[in-house]
């Protein structure tokens, strides 16, 4: 039994190919653009934490005798960005030493990226700054 030839016009036919081609390359695609706006986001996160560090810091230094919960509230009060993950603000803590007076703020992101078909590591973000006091201490 002799097989058939399939006909000439199917073999050098390349309509569709185009087609075929983009199916096969969207997905990927598609995660690299969701990947590169995940990553905007986390960087939009990390401005809105160092801008809530900063509000945190004027406060501690242009108020006279501020509390370490209104700093707190003004570090709370001035996040942006969080559009994935979660914040962590600590407590500022308020070291007296013999010359100086100080406070550390620290802000900490946390967050795990999803990139459409998978999850990826999660990433953790702390930032903190040392404000030094205008008050001094008392003897």
């Amino acid at each position: 039994m002799k097989l058939q030839q399939p006909p000439e016009r199917i073999i050098i036919d390349e309509d569709g190919a185009a087609v075929v081609e983009f199916a096969f390359a969207l997905p990927i695609l598609i995660m690299f653009i969701w990947g590169i706006a995940q990553f905007g986001m986390i960087m939009a996160a990390d401005a809105g934490i160092q801008n809530a560090l900063g509000e945190g810091a004027r406060m501690a230094t242009l108020t006279p005798t501020p509390t370490t919960a209104q700093v707190q509230q003004r570090m709370q009060d001035s996040l942006f960005g969080n559009f994935l993950g979660s914040y962590t603000i600590s407590p500022p803590a308020v070291t007296t030493g013999t010359v100086t007076r100080f406070m550390d703020l620290q802000i900490t992101y946390t967050v795990t990226p999803n990139f459409l078909f998978f999850k990826g590591p999660q990433i953790t973000m702390p930032r903190s700054k040392r404000v030094y006091l205008t008050e001094p201490p008392v003897p």
